[in-house]
């Protein structure tokens, strides 16, 4: 299919070039060295000499190039083509043997010299880069060709040391233009020789241009139901294609596939449609959509005609079922045919309805773009009206939600009248002195970027406002209204303006003031008003959210001068919807603490691939990644055969792509297959050749059924040599009429998983088969401890280019004794992308994508070379740029505004070493991962000098020395667990550290800084708005054993009344309460509803990202919910445990459990960076920790912990049990029995152990006074260093072993 589209292509391009001069090979020409003086205009000249016909390209006719006069403002220099020119290029010069030139500029372009358009480049810049001296020739190709007449240069910057200095050159070729113009009443009717055309290739291709955001350019029709219509519609162009009878015409399943905005800014715009079958390219400008039509055909069928410019009635020339073009069409073909062509020499098959021209005579309606939020205005006089009173009327268009649009002062003083844009409607408001203000509103989400009309007037003792011809909002008033002084648009020309609202950005054009026109042209000359931070002759809009850069599907929004991207629902977050949410492994889960579950995964991170739902078995040393399929239960066979056999597809929770990441990811993957049989062979025992086979994860046919090893035709008991029959390679070949069973398990990974099953011998009399399919299980993550080892500093490791233009995000581990050294670089020709340890305390990341060097730095108070591990991860996209050195606070630096997008880069990118061999990094890096893909260091390692695979010391295995957030830090001999940032305790971070509460206690913990630190920004950059990405992130983890209900379980304040309530309700059910929003009532979550006050333990997971908040409650709760308000918690106060005595701003409900407190035993509680409960038991007198009533160290969540493990060992006892049922061997079920059995007398004498031990224990404890003794409390964590700084951590001098 791939090859018939690039066909098509190949086609629709020859039809083009043949059917147009319009496509040229070498369009690179001189265009203005041979036109006349007049073709060159300019805003003004400083003398004779510098005049704009001077301005030409190695000229050096009288001063040698054009320069304006010092006093104006606004300089621009101007040529005319003279006719419709495809413009492919422009180059700059200054000013002939002088210090004059122009170092940057911007182009405009136009038809008539009256509406320009600015010219940008493809990532959206419209500045280039001119002169650095008088005599160099810049040259700039265009992104995209222009076909226009008139070009504007407008200098923006030039030689500080001299003056403003132009000679220029545009270079391009004439081409053949065939133009229509249609009026709003008329199109053109292309008639087919037969009844229909069938088609199953289409190529359509023509320009428009249009000053109207609603017309049909394109449409055909066929008695079997095929349409297709282009249509524009709110600007944006839809093609609404079908190819199937089935649907009816004006079916509500309409669905349009749209491209484009802005189209009706009167200039040109391309428009190119492709179709080969259902396979359809829509092309508008450089913007492409491809698609696949739906329904079954393949071919277009439409009867008698295809009309351009309107959908006519049959039968009734010259009416319309929709809105037609009106505009101008130009070089427009159908398959090859030129349509204007055949229609301006009167060809039988066009017939022209209405009165269509072949000049583009459309009026130009000159706009003025209102530049800036706070400086920009335009005051007008006013005129006198014919009949008292006062009336305004203009079109306008913008983005943003509020802006003042119209400011008037009225007599009597000092009322003022003012129009200004709220919320996205209009509003009129009148201010009179000593009385209430008089309000009136009108319109809805007039920021849309569309073209809208407002008009007022004063007449008749009433304001009357209308919007878009809507019906009118009035309110009375006193007395007539006249003004005083000017009518001030945009904005306050005086500096007392702080009581107005933000200044309008947009366009603004067709104003009349008391129903008379104002000539822009005379405000622009000086002739008449004033105005300040105005481009005139243009609308100056763009759509930054076209093409959209939000990923994940986030959906855009805008304003003037910005855009955002909202996440929710995505599954993603930051700036621009890049980063996953969820983690990429169930290992990764286990390695963050937590427990078996339904995990959401993302297995490719921020890579295209979406989040998908497994189960996470982590009651094993090895973690499981569980996924299952849609077929759950035995099946059972009878009646097929190879010509009709039975076939059963397996549809998995996970996508087929998803299945692939998630078995490549992981170190080993199985999957069961059980088949029980009665006369129903697995080969033909005859030739071998298989009578039941399955099909792998690509859709490839494979017939061996255990083991790893896919050449084989054999089964799991040819393999072990135990089949019922030596024989055969299977048991159920031995045909017999009784029970057989070949149970084996797959495990050759790349054929993983099993995605069809097909029987095809249960046909003959008593033949019969049962067979099931497990879920596929996959253990270890290959990424996370796949590292390098690097010796020699000119040594790197290289991979093919980043691909990682609009955004990359970059994360590793790292350890070094070194003091500086490259982790990784890639460049391009002048763009670059580099993270590196500048000194033994900084990380720095740096990149160019065309805006100058940037640079982010995080450092730390301690250093960083210790030879341990340290986090990276470094992100650049469109909007901002970030770095993160474990958990030292988040750098973050915005992208300049309407700067460059794109990171071009064509190098290798460079692991561990730099192009140059150049300061190398020495040491250790793993696990790094670039856009979600994990780079294989080891397999590259091999075969590079001064480079090893793996890296030497106790912590860089795979196996998880430090268990739950736990850091391993190595020592000369052995290694020893920093339970610092982890809510457990002992050598390895796995002891629950339990207290016991009782209606008095409390444990608070008082953060030593606001906690918004965290989220603190780079001193480079500024503040980002809270609409562009949610910082908003906290995660929460405890367990709890009690009988009380109500309870308060954990509550977080700020000191910006905003809290976090965790409850037990009267009834017992868990309840979660976010109060961000001070003026709003808070938000209540009760996951579930059955009573969690029973006595047993309960661990809670709670862990919001945004708006996003999830929540788990022991292994088999899920929940997902979405809160009104993604804001952050505002300066942090406390977080308490148990009984709140200060009187916080709760709701009733959750003050009356603060006050009832908590009796129970809470166990390893975790609030992001923060182990509360352990600070209470390790660093008694400190500050931060304070302890109200008896609290007393406990073992009740290891005990419950055990007796879980027991309840669960013996379920999964029991599941091994009904899984084996099917087999039908009683010596099975009877070994299985004496299992159980032992393991549940092992059970219960291990229970009878523990619960002795905490009987005696509660005795010495009762015995004891409420503190902790000092000496239990260093034994219980011997290894353990505690720090409640965030991140001071054992760092030990020890002797460099690696390098």
């Amino acid at each position: 299919m791939v090859f018939l589209l690039h066909m098509v292509t190949l086609y629709s391009l020859s039809v083009l070039s043949g059917a147009s001069a319009a496509t040229h090979y070498n369009c690179n020409g001189p265009l203005a060295s041979s036109l006349p003086h007049s073709s060159f205009q300019s805003s003004s000249q400083s003398s004779v000499g510098y005049a704009a016909y001077n301005g030409k390209l190695n000229r050096r006719d009288g001063a040698g190039g054009w320069s304006p006069m010092v006093t104006d403002q606004e300089p621009w220099l101007q040529v005319d083509l003279r006719e419709q020119m495809e413009v492919t290029a422009v180059a700059t010069q200054g000013r002939y043997d002088s210090w004059d030139w122009v170092s940057s500029y911007l182009l405009l372009y136009s038809d008539t010299g009256r509406a320009w358009k600015q010219y940008r480049h493809e990532d959206g810049v419209g500045r280039f880069v001119g002169n650095v001296n008088s005599e160099a020739v810049v040259q700039n190709k265009l992104s995209h060709p222009v076909r226009t007449r008139f070009l504007r240069f407008i200098p923006l910057d030039w030689n500080p040391s001299g003056w403003l200095g132009l000679r220029v050159e545009v270079y391009g070729c004439s081409y053949k233009s065939y133009v229509a113009d249609f009026d709003g009443r008329s199109s053109l009717l292309y008639r087919f020789n037969q009844k229909s055309m069938s088609t199953v290739k289409d190529v359509i291709s023509l320009r428009f241009k249009s000053h109207q955001a609603e017309g049909v350019l394109l449409h055909g029709e066929g008695q079997r139901g095929d349409y297709i219509t282009l249509e524009l519609h709110r600007g944006r162009l839809d093609l609404y294609l079908n190819l199937d009878d089935s649907r009816l015409r004006f079916s509500s399943g309409r669905v349009a596939v749209t491209v484009g905005s802005l189209l009706d800014d009167q200039q040109w715009h391309s428009v190119h449609i492709e179709r080969f079958n259902k396979q359809v390219n829509l092309t508008v400008d450089s913007h492409m959509q491809h698609f696949q039509t739906k329904g079954e055909g393949h071919s277009l069928e439409v009867d008698y005609e295809l009309s351009f410019g309107g959908i006519p009635l049959p039968g009734k020339p010259g009416t319309f079922l929709r809105k037609n073009f009106h505009g101008c069409m130009e070089n427009l073909y159908y398959n090859g045919i030129n349509i204007i062509d055949l229609a301006k020499r009167r060809k039988p098959q066009i017939h022209s309805v209405g009165n269509v021209t072949f000049s583009c005579s459309q009026p130009q309606l000159v706009a003025c773009t209102f530049l800036s939020s706070s400086s920009s205005f335009l005051s007008l006089p006013s005129a006198a009206s014919a009949t008292g009173g006062l009336s305004v009327r203009f079109q306008f268009r913008t983005w943003n939600p509020d802006g003042l649009l119209l400011s008037v002062l009225l007599n009597p003083e000092p009322r003022r009248l003012e129009l200004q844009i709220s919320n996205g409607r209009l509003q009129l408001t009148l201010h009179n002195s000593g009385r209430p203000k008089s309000e009136v509103s009108a319109g809805h989400r007039v920021n849309d970027g569309l073209w809208h009309s407002v008009s007022f007037n004063t007449r008749n003792l009433q304001i009357t406002l209308t919007v878009d011809g809507e019906p009118s909002s009035t309110v009375e008033l006193w007395e007539q209204l006249e003004p005083r002084g000017n009518f001030d648009f945009g904005g306050c020309p005086t500096t007392d303006c702080q009581y107005l609202p933000p200044a309008f950005q947009g366009c603004v054009r067709l104003i009349f003031i008391n129903s008379q026109p104002v000539n822009l042209n005379h405000v622009q000359q000086g002739l008449l008003g004033n105005y300040n931070d105005l481009q005139f002759d243009t609308c100056n809009i763009r759509d930054r959210c076209l093409p959209n850069l939000c990923e994940h599907g986030g959906r855009c929004s805008q304003t003037w001068s910005s855009f955002s991207c909202d996440c929710s629902g995505t599954g993603y977050s930051g700036a621009t919807c890049h980063n996953s949410i969820y983690e990429p492994s169930c290992e990764a889960y286990k390695l963050i603490g937590s427990s078996s579950g339904f995990y959401s995964i993302d297995p490719d991170g921020s890579g295209p691939l979406g989040p998908t739902q497994v189960y996470c078995n982590m009651t094993e040393e090895k973690v499981w990644t569980v996924v299952t399929h849609n077929s759950t239960a035995p099946v059972t066979v009878q009646g097929s055969s190879l010509i009709k056999p039975h076939v059963m597809t397996f549809n998995y929770s996970a996508s087929a792509e998803q299945l692939r990441a998630i078995v490549s990811g992981s170190e080993q993957c199985q999957q069961e297959v059980v088949y029980n049989c009665k006369k129903s062979r697995l080969f033909n025992t005859k030739d071998g050749s298989p009578l039941t086979w399955w099909l792998d994860g690509e859709g490839e046919k494979r017939s061996y059924w255990g083991g790893f090893l896919p050449g084989v035709q054999q089964c799991s008991c040819s393999l072990e040599e135990n089949c019922m029959d030596m024989n055969y390679f299977c048991n159920c070949d031995a045909d017999t009429d009784a029970w057989a069973n070949d149970t084996g398990i797959l495990s050759y990974k790349d054929h993983l998983p099993v995605s069809q099953i097909v029987i095809g011998d249960t046909n003959r009399t008593g033949s019969q088969a049962v067979y099931h399919v497990g879920p596929l299980r996959c253990y270890g993550d290959k990424s996370i401890w796949n590292a390098a080892s690097f010796y020699q500093e000119s040594s790197y490791l290289y991979f093919p280019t980043l691909q990682a233009e609009l955004a990359s995000d970059i994360s590793f581990y790292f350890k070094t004794s070194a003091p500086s050294g490259v982790f990784l670089e890639n460049q391009g020709l002048k763009d670059f992308i580099r993270v590196e340890l500048s000194s033994p305390s900084v990380v720095t990341f740096s990149f160019d994508v065309g805006n100058g060097p940037a640079v982010l730095s995080v450092k730390s108070h301690l250093p960083l070379n210790d030879r341990q591990w340290h986090y990276v991860r470094a992100e650049r996209n469109v909007k901002e740029a970030s770095l993160q050195v474990d958990q030292l606070p988040l750098r973050f630096l915005e992208a300049p505004a309407d700067g460059h997008l794109r990171l071009r880069l064509s190098s290798q990118l460079f692991v561990g070493g730099t192009a140059s061999q150049q300061r190398g990094f020495l040491g250790c890096i793993r696990t790094l991962t670039i856009n979600g893909m994990s780079f294989d260091l080891e397999e590259r390692a091999k075969m590079t000098p001064g480079v090893t695979s793996g890296c030497p010391g106790y912590c860089s295995g795979s196996s998880s020395l430090c268990h739950n957030r736990g850091r391993c830090i190595e020592k000369s001999n052995g290694y020893v667990c920093d339970c610092s940032q982890s809510a457990y305790g002992g050598t390895t971070c796995n002891q629950e550290v339990s207290v016991s509460f009782d209606m008095e206690s409390s444990v608070t913990y008082t953060f030593q800084e606001p906690f918004s630190v965290m989220q603190n920004r780079s001193s480079q950059a500024s503040s980002v708005s809270t609409e562009s990405s949610s910082r908003a992130r906290e995660d929460m983890a405890f367990s709890f054993v009690t009988s009380q209900r109500p309870a308060m379980l954990l509550t977080v304040s700020t000191f910006s009344q905003q809290y976090i309530a965790v409850i037990l309700a009267k009834n017992g059910s868990l309840q979660i309460w976010y109060h961000l929003q001070t003026d709003r009532s808070p938000e209540v979550f009760s996951p579930v509803l059955t009573n969690l006050a029973d006595g047993r333990l309960h661990r809670i997971r709670i862990h919001r990202v945004g708006k996003n908040l999830y929540v788990q409650i022991d292994q088999d709760i899920h929940r997902k919910y979405t809160l009104s308000s993604d804001a952050e918690l505002i300066l942090i106060r406390s977080l308490t445990l148990g009984k709140v005595t200060r009187r916080e701003s709760l709701n009733d409900e959750v003050m009356q459990a603060a006050s009832k407190g908590f009796i129970g035993c809470l166990s390893s509680v975790q609030f992001n960076h923060v182990a509360p409960l352990k600070a209470a038991l390790t660093n008694r007198g400190s500050s931060l920790v304070t302890i109200r009533g008896p609290l007393v160290q406990s073992n009740c969540g290891a005990l419950a912990e055990s007796t879980s493990h027991i309840q669960q060992d013996q379920t999964v006892t029991a599941n091994k049990d009904k899984e084996q049922h099917g087999s039908g061997t009683q010596k099975d079920l009877a070994v299985i029995a004496g299992v159980v059995t032992a393991v549940v007398f092992i059970a219960v004498c291990a229970l009878a152990v523990i619960s002795r031990l905490l009987y005696q224990q509660r005795r010495a404890q009762r015995s004891s006074s409420s503190s902790i003794k000092e000496e239990n409390r260093h034994s219980m964590y011997t290894d353990y260093r505690t720090e409640l700084h965030l991140h001071n951590s054992v760092r030990d001098n020890m002797k460099e072993y690696y390098i």
